[in-house]
């Protein structure tokens, strides 16, 4: 069987976790960003885009 190749998406910390609320901050961790201009990239699915959706307004994401 021909494994489906999946999206990446990389997502970079554009604003400050200061300020916010610790389930904010406990979520970009968890998404390994630390700093403000730091990017990671992970693979697309429903557990990233949920994560992604509690911290939009600290982050952009585009596809790899």
């Amino acid at each position: 069987m021909a494994k489906k190749k999946q999206k990446k998406l990389v997502i970079k910390q554009v604003r400050s976790k200061i300020g916010h609320k610790q389930n904010q901050k406990r979520t970009l961790e968890a998404l390994g960003l630390r700093r403000i201009g730091h990017s990671v990239e992970k693979v697309d699915c429903e557990q990233i885009q949920g994560m992604i959706n509690v911290v939009r307004h600290l982050v952009t994401v585009q596809e790899a």
